[in-house]
């Protein structure tokens, strides 16, 4: 087997659980959600057109076609996106617009995050009243109960877990397709709606309840963004193939088989079945295995977006727009396998919440489109400055390309909005929530770092004026400091109260880029200021992790090596104080506060040795 074969194999069991699983309920939501549709030929070959449609044009085209091929050395998502395009606007007053949705799709995918797993595990469960209606009580403990092993389990890590989703996935996606092709084969006039007209038909016929079912008919195409955000673990290539080779077919040949299955019934037995097409497609005797694979399936799924979370979140704080949070790693082999508790934790009290409060999968897929969709209108946003501004396609190419998915994924959205009383009101308010957090982190660091550079000595004027003020002392000190400029609060406190320096002192910062790995060459940078003073910076890329005694390990650049028996390590822990100065409103002041006061120690997040640490405090007013 080969390594592209190897990849694609892997990226069926990792990356496509989420839109693999919505078979399971887009078709019976399109007909029994919020808005009915008639269970009649017109619809049904309407509807099955539409989900065909939308996933030739959001998947293959927007997301795999064109989104794929805008990596940030490899890395994808919406964050990867607004770090390559930001780093193209920098002089540009239309670069914080980008940062700011950028940062917007990623407090939706927070809502994504907790619907996911309540909607496909919920959904999966709910199989068991197809097999015994008298189940029906079981489903929401059964749910509840395998949920929250999902989050217990997450600790460990997926490594070993991992290694089953492929076989499973693949196994799950090969009986879609034979269930699919079973009913096909016995109706062959379905694939009659692979013409647009019928999606038009049903337009023109229904005009209201056509745009209204287009917020059940996205439900098909939900993971979309996991399948650019994951390209940095499987390459585009890969996924590609998966994606066109195995994946999509298998999922038209299970919707198109639904649309058969339903239309081969009388008036009576089509609305029975409709309550649940998906496990109704299976006789009888298999309906009970299908069950349990498909829960199974909607497990892996839930999984790929929970990792995901931490994903996101592990890239969100190495650009700064979230705290400093207890990350441990999982695997001593896969860098990118990582377990972070707070945001585990936050994920599945807001998973149970939403399984107690909307209780059914059709009440939790009217709450499911709004977060989903509003992430794919800011990556069409994002992907219009993408192709204009940096790939610099031509107006008369690029318009009408940006046209057609602002048109579809606009429509999307806005019929999707008119669900937020019954549900999509969860999702908002938990984006709203992540949005006004990261935002005022990001901002209240600005502001403190900018007070902090105000009143900063120049350290090279400090280092002449206290090496003849004060004790040298035998070993390495190296104080931590957020900025390149002045003098830490560490260093400065150090010298007023211990009145001692150490032999050798290094004022270390630590840079966050904007891509995803930095080479070993561009990590270090160091400038001798003289009487044993050395300011050293330390670059790493987004994805990577910030070990500073493992980097200090590897260089010989401030007068010899670090041996950290030798080495004390202070830190500034500022206390902050609100005040009326401009910058944020007093209760935004607050929050960043209560945020900097329960955000992960240096210590813990640069990896520091614990007996080699020294914090010293101070205050600071923004």
């Amino acid at each position: 087997m080969s390594n592209v074969t190897k990849l694609a194999f892997g990226a069926v069991g990792v990356v496509f659980g989420d839109i693999g699983t919505s078979p399971i309920y887009a078709f019976r939501e399109t007909f029994v959600g919020p808005h009915p549709l008639a269970i009649d030929e017109l619809h049904i070959l309407g509807v099955v057109s539409l989900i065909f449609w939308s996933m030739t044009l959001v998947v293959s085209v927007q997301y795999v076609g064109i989104l794929m091929r805008a990596d940030n050395k490899g890395q994808g998502g919406s964050l990867a996106l607004v770090a390559l395009i930001s780093g193209k606007l920098s002089k540009s007053r239309y670069s914080g617009l980008v940062v700011l949705l950028g940062v917007f799709a990623t407090a939706l995918f927070y809502g994504d995050s907790m619907i996911t797993p309540a909607v496909s595990v919920l959904s999966a469960v709910e199989g068991l009243t197809v097999v015994e209606a008298r189940l029906q009580p079981l489903v929401i403990p059964i749910a509840l109960v395998l949920l929250i092993a999902l989050f217990l389990i997450q600790k460990s890590g997926t490594a070993k877990v991992g290694a089953l989703f492929a076989p499973v996935m693949v196994t799950y996606f090969i009986i879609l397709a034979v269930l699919g092709v079973y009913h096909l084969v016995q109706l062959p006039q379905v694939l009659l709606a692979l013409n647009p007209w019928y999606a038009v038909q049903f337009f023109l016929t229904d005009k209201m309840l056509g745009f209204l079912a287009l917020g059940s008919v996205v439900l098909a195409v939900t993971g979309s963004e996991a399948l650019y955000s994951d390209m940095g673990h499987f390459g585009r290539g890969p996924m590609r193939i998966s994606w066109f080779g195995f994946v999509m077919p298998c999922l038209l040949l299970n919707y198109f088989g639904q649309a058969a299955m339903i239309l081969s019934l009388d008036e009576i037995s089509a609305a029975r079945a409709m309550e649940n097409p998906f496990f109704n497609l299976a006789p009888e005797t298999l309906r009970l295995p299908l069950v349990i694979l498909a829960t199974c399936a909607t497990f892996i799924a839930s999984q790929a977006v929970i990792s995901g979370a931490f994903s996101i979140t592990h890239q969100a704080m190495q650009l700064g727009f979230i705290p400093r949070l207890s990350t441990r790693h999982t695997s001593e082999h896969e860098v990118g396998q990582i377990y972070i508790p707070f945001v585990n934790f936050a994920l599945m009290i807001g998973v149970i919440l939403l399984v107690l409060i909307f209780q059914n999968s059709s009440n939790l897929a009217s709450a499911y489109g709004i977060a989903v969709t509003g992430a794919m209108l800011i990556d069409t946003c994002l992907m219009t400055v993408l192709l204009i501004v940096i790939w610099r396609w031509s107006l008369w190419l690029a318009v009408p390309v940006v046209l057609v998915f602002f048109i579809v994924d606009g429509s999307y959205f806005a019929a999707n909005a008119t669900k937020v009383a019954d549900g999509g009101w969860f999702p908002l308010l938990i984006g709203g929530i992540a949005f006004t957090l990261l935002t005022t982190w990001n901002k209240g660091r600005r502001l403190m770092r900018d007070r902090m550079t105000e009143a900063a000595l120049p350290l090279n004027v400090f280092a002449r004026s206290a090496h003849g003020s004060a004790v040298r002392v035998p070993g390495t000190a190296i104080f931590m400091a957020s900025t390149n400029a002045g003098v830490p609060s560490a260093l400065l406190h150090n010298i007023k109260h211990n009145k001692v320096l150490h032999e050798r002192v290094v004022v270390l910062t630590v840079e966050v880029a904007d891509v995803p790995w930095v080479e070993p060459s561009e990590r270090y940078e160091v400038t001798d200021l003289g009487e044993g003073f050395y300011r050293m910076t330390l670059r790493y890329g987004f994805m990577e992790e910030t070990d500073v005694p493992a980097a200090l390990a590897q260089s010989q650049l401030c007068g010899g090596p670090f041996e950290m028996m030798k080495t004390s390590f202070f830190l500034s822990r500022q206390t902050l104080l609100p005040s009326a100065k401009p910058g944020m409103a007093i209760w935004r002041e607050r929050l960043f506060s209560w945020m900097m006061r329960n955000a992960a120690s240096a210590m813990e997040f640069f990896r520091l040795p614990t007996n080699r640490v020294v914090e010293l405090g101070s205050q600071l007013e923004i």
